[in-house]
């Protein structure tokens, strides 16, 4: 890949850098019932789609934000921006995109990755779908693979089937909200007994100021099929705040393997209120691989239900705070079935008075005999100022279980950093070499290119911030 290209825009300047949005100030700011209509009208869906949209907004309206971690008072839901098309229609071809807009994928060189990587790839720019491919062996073997906006058109009975059964309007006041007003995403299905060998990706760039993003990612993996799939996001700065409140439900199916790899890099204006869930059916296996940066408050738990006998989830995270940051992240695991065993390694790495919290469930119930589960949570804090904190809650429900909790902060190390500078290593590298080395654990399970783009993103996030 060219050096002047990056898989998840690492490089600050270009992150910072907004293209024109001169269809922005069309827009109207703020949510009311008709701006859901104009919603659903524009994308010309179904009475039931348009029907489900409004009842989330009537559960919207009574419900309440979160009273529990970061403090979202400064975040003002009536200065969003909604819905924003910015009125280019989804392009086959990359060529055939706006040349300021295929810059932005350019830069960030997907376009490179796709040819090189990946078996498919789709691209949202605000509240629309522009590009969306798979390779065409995988549609011969029926792989489906196409933005959420398409799949209610063209598979309307099987996106009816799934579409917020894993995450009802009813869970949280953000779930609420995205069942609203949700725009483009990704729709993703394998079917029975076939192996994608290559990943899938989606990228999701914010772009105008105060924009909300709230793409639906809904992957159904069917009875021993296997699949990767990545998502990496990105918004520049502008001193106003956005909203990022996407969905992911996932469905595997008995005997499946799904792994879900995702590289969040908002911006500091970005408030980042997703919601991640599975269920997870007999002998299957879902992996979670997540790394939260950027975002000025992160509130993220990606949650396993684990429905089937012998079903096995793991979940592996990475969450950076720097000044101003708040990330509260975690894992929920739900072990609702006999014989099931999950996993959960977090990482994470504070600096320049940024705040990680890991904060996470786990669930046995009465019938889940038989479980195991292990729970790993580490803390790197790199100068006096910054904090880490572990929030766990566990729930157990029998006795015949096996559960392993463990949780360790420690700090940058001066023995190691004078062991590396006096070999002739500058103290800058040696720091950012003992911290890639930390969450290497985490990155090792990254295809090569991103874990290379995560450690210049790591780096990045380090200049400047270490005391």
């Amino acid at each position: 890949m060219p050096p002047s290209q990056t898989i998840f825009g690492s490089q600050r300047e270009f992150l910072d850098e907004a293209d024109p949005a001169l269809y922005a100030q069309r827009c109207t700011r703020g949510l009311t019932r008709n701006l859901i209509e104009e919603i659903s009208a524009a994308k010309d869906e179904p009475s039931w789609m348009r029907a489900r949209r409004l009842d989330a907004y009537e559960t919207y309206l009574h419900s309440q934000s979160p009273r529990f971690g970061p403090d979202l008072s400064r975040l003002d839901l009536t200065d969003i921006l909604y819905f924003a098309q910015p009125g280019i229609g989804e392009a086959e071809t990359w060529e055939a995109l706006p040349k300021h807009i295929r810059r932005v994928y350019d830069r960030l060189g997907i376009p490179e990755a796709e040819r090189r990587v990946l078996a498919g790839v789709g691209a949202q720019y605000e509240s629309d779908v522009i590009y969306h491919r798979l390779k065409e062996r995988w549609g011969e073997q029926g792989v489906l693979f196409l933005s959420m906006d398409d799949a209610v058109r063209e598979y309307p009975d099987l996106v009816q089937e799934y579409f917020m059964r894993c995450i009802p309007a009813t869970d949280h006041r953000f779930a609420a909200l995205h069942g609203a007003v949700w725009s483009g995403g990704t729709f993703l299905y394998v079917p029975a007994g076939v192996t994608v060998t290559e990943p899938l990706q989606a990228y999701f760039r914010m772009n105008a100021p105060g924009m909300g993003q709230f793409e639906h990612t809904l992957i159904i993996v069917e009875e021993g099929a296997n699949v990767h799939y990545i998502e990496g996001c990105s918004a520049p700065k502008y001193g106003r705040n956005g909203l990022h409140a996407g969905c992911v439900e996932i469905f595997a199916k008995p005997g499946s393997r799904v792994r879900y790899s995702s590289v969040e890099n908002w911006s500091r204006d970005t408030y980042n209120l997703n919601t991640k869930r599975a269920i997870v059916e007999q002998d299957a296996t879902m992996e979670w691989i997540g790394s939260n940066m950027g975002s000025g408050v992160t509130m993220l738990y990606p949650c396993s239900l684990l429905v089937g006998e012998g079903a096995r989830c793991d979940h592996l995270g990475l969450a950076v705070a720097t000044a101003g940051q708040w990330q509260d992240t975690g894992a929920k695991v739900l072990h609702l079935a006999p014989h099931t065993t999950s996993t959960v390694a977090s990482k994470s790495v504070s600096m320049g008075g940024g705040v990680c919290t890991y904060r996470g469930l786990l669930h046995v119930a009465e019938n889940a005999h038989g479980c195991t589960s292990r729970v790993e949570c580490d803390a790197l804090l790199l100068d006096e100022t910054s904090r880490a904190d572990t929030i766990p809650t566990i729930r157990i429900h029998n006795d015949d279980v096996t559960v392993a909790h463990e949780a360790s902060v420690g700090k940058l190390s001066p023995e190691q950093v004078f062991y590396l500078t006096a070999r002739g290593i500058g103290e800058e590298e040696a720091k950012a070499m003992i911290v890639n080395g930390f969450i290497e654990p985490i990155i090792k399970e990254l295809p090569l290119e991103y874990a290379l783009e995560m450690n210049r993103l790591i780096t990045l996030e380090m200049e400047g911030s270490v005391g």
